[in-house]
Formats: structure tokens, sequence, C-alpha cells
């Protein structure tokens, strides 16, 4: 990022102290910290990655934080969103995360937008800041937070995180950058994406990947070191080994000039209801309707849907239930469902193969939630 036309603001007396340990460092020094103050981040999710981003950006000085996101604080996500606490549970995370950046640090700024990230707000939102930081779960939002920094030429601070892995990249530092496109093409479909809530996570994982993330927002901003521009970081928590990938940017690829919803990640084929369609046809047409969940033993523990029977995803990749879901769905319509959608597809697809027709219920357990439906079990 060129910082040579930027006015930059000046520092108080606390704001000198607050910032010493940055100030001590050659690399850094006063200039390096008006920097900062004069700079604006954006931060796009205040999950998992955002919090610690959130947390060390404000510390450092950054003059202008950028939140967007449109969830609530949920006791599950305390575990890994550590800008959140017990108290904020039920609360709007934008506002949660502002409270706690003024708490370490009442000098910086925060805009928030409670909403989330589309084709039809990206532009309007990103275009104001400096760089971006994707702290997004999932695909859609990573290609569209990808095309509006191409359309917009900003830099864009990648993270992601499953299981015990963990993925970190600067996309599109300068013309001859890499971005998202160059790594993988389009979105793959969704069943294959598993969320945290399908494919857990480590808690602390999150946390070292937006530290990571933040450690290049300030080296972009100061100007120092070397990116992690066209190299891939590569973390596996479980060996505790950091693995560097080599990216390069393709020359063939087609310019980027507006955001399409044809970028959408890839919707499977199967048939599909909504969690309030299924309710009414458990209030109606139980009878004749089989209803399979295939979520872990684990996750069904925190509730399930009246009248589902639970056979693990697991169980029917290797086999062992069909004769079981055969019997089951026997002269019935059967249904089947997960935590957020994505394993009911891919059991279905597999059903598919053993002659077994299912249709899915869009959005699994959290759609129910979200309808307000009761859970067994909770």
């Amino acid at each position: 990022m060129n910082m040579e036309n930027k006015k930059f603001s000046s520092l108080s007396s606390d704001e000198l102290n607050r910032y010493s340990r940055h100030m001590f460092l050659p690399e850094i020094g006063e200039s390096g910290q008006k920097k900062l103050k004069s700079s604006s981040v954006l931060c796009i999710g205040c999950g998992g990655l955002g919090s610690p981003l959130l947390m060390y950006l404000a510390a450092a000085g950054i003059g202008n934080i950028g939140i967007i996101d449109s969830d609530v604080v949920e006791s599950s996500n305390l575990q890994r969103q550590v800008i959140h606490s017990t108290d904020s549970i039920k609360k709007a995370k934008v506002e949660s995360a502002k409270l706690r950046i003024l708490e370490i640090n009442p000098h910086t700024n925060v805009d928030m937008f409670n909403m989330m990230l589309t084709i039809d707000n990206a532009l309007r939102v990103i275009k104001p800041f400096d760089i971006i930081c994707d702290c997004t779960d999932n695909f859609e939002s990573k290609f569209i937070i990808n095309d509006a920094s191409l359309i917009l030429n900003k830099p864009n601070i990648f993270g992601a995180v499953s299981k015990f892995e963990g993925h970190s990249t600067v996309f599109n530092l300068n013309s001859n950058s890499p971005n998202l496109r160059d790594l993988i093409p389009e979105p793959p479909p969704e069943h294959l994406l598993p969320s945290c809530s399908e494919a857990g996570v480590m808690g602390i994982l999150p946390g070292l990947i937006g530290i990571i993330q933040a450690t290049e927002a300030i080296k972009i901003i100061t100007e120092i070191g070397e990116v992690l521009d066209g190299r891939i970081l590569v973390f596996d928590a479980l060996k505790m080994r950091f693995k560097e990938l080599k990216l390069e940017k393709n020359p063939n690829q087609a310019p980027i000039k507006e955001l399409s919803n044809s970028n959408k990640v890839k919707s499977s084929s199967v048939n599909n209801i909504s969690a309030k369609v299924l309710k009414d046809l458990l209030n109606t047409e139980s009878l004749n309707l089989a209803l399979i969940d295939v979520r872990t033993e684990s996750e069904a523990k925190l509730g399930s849907i009246q009248k589902a029977i639970l056979i693990p995803l697991r169980n029917i990749e290797e086999g062992k239930d069909i004769d079981k879901i055969k019997a089951i769905s026997s002269n019935k319509k059967l249904y089947i469902h997960c935590g957020s959608g994505s394993r009911s597809i891919r059991a279905i697809e597999i059903l598919k193969n053993h002659g077994i027709n299912a249709i899915n219920v869009k959005g699994g357990i959290e759609a129910w939630k979200k309808e307000g439906f009761k859970l067994q079990n909770c």
C-alpha cells in the first residue's frame, strides 16, 4: 500500500506512551506509528479470526477500524471468538466487538456495519478503507471480498481455518499479486464446504491465524518486512508445523470489472425443502415421512428435531446403515438434515447410488433454530 500521499495524524502524549514499545523499534518508530493512526482497516467477520485481529489492531493504534457482521453472539462462539464474553450472548457481534475495542484503545474510531456483506453493498462498504481483512468462514463471502478488492484495488488479507489447519496469505497487494481466483478459480459446490459448526475447529487455531492477519496488516501499513504476497502460510496444529506454498498470478485470468451473482457457491442438484416446510410436514404428514439426522452423536446431544432418527454421515459413507435406511424409508418420503446443510447433501448423493431417494432440509439445524423452532433435549 502506498502511504506517500497519506496525511499523517499527530500523536498525543498518552499515545506516545501507549505505543512506546512500537516506537522503540527502528523499523516502525514515530513515523510508522503515525501511519498506523492514519490508516483504516475493515474486518469482515468478527468471529474466530476477527476477534484476535480486531483486538491487536486496536492495541497497535489503527486509527479507524470497520467491522461488518450480521450475527449475534451465541454460547458456542465463546470457545474461539475471544473478543466476546458471556455477557455478550444474544448481542450483535459488531456491538460486542466495538465495546471491547474501545476498552482496549479509546483512541480508535470504530465503524459498525450490522449486516451481511453482499454484492449489493460490498463496494460501498469496502471503498473507504485502506486494507481489507477477510475473516469470513464461507466461500461465497470470500469471493465477493476478493472481487470487490480487485475492483477497488485494495489489499486483501486472507484467513481460513478448519479442524486443526489454518491458512493465511495476502491477495492483491500490487498489480503483480495473485488473488483468490488464482488459487481457486470459482467457488466449489456447497456440500464440499463444511463450516466450523459442521467440521469443528480447535479453539486456539483461529486465534493464531487472526494474529498472523493482523501482523500482515501492520507490516503493509508501516511498509516493513516481507509480506505474504504470493505465499500461502499453512499451519498444522496437530504437528505444530508451518509450511509455505507459492502462488503466482495467472496472466490469462480475465479482469474482474463487476460483482456478479454468477460467482455464488454452486448449489447441489438435490431437492430441498425449508425448515418451515419440514415443520408443517411434521405437524400434518408425520406418519408418511421419515426424517434422518446425519450429524454426530455429540451434536445430537445438544438438541435434535422431534422424530428425527440419528444415523451419522460416517455410517452412511462406510455403508453400515444402508439397509436400515431402506427399511426406515419404506413406503415413506425420506428427508435428511444435518447441522447447516452440507453433510445432508453428501448423504443424499451417497444414498442415491444405493437406489434411495431423499430430500434435503436446507440449512439443517441452524435454519430450524433461526425459525424459532424448539429442539429436543436442549
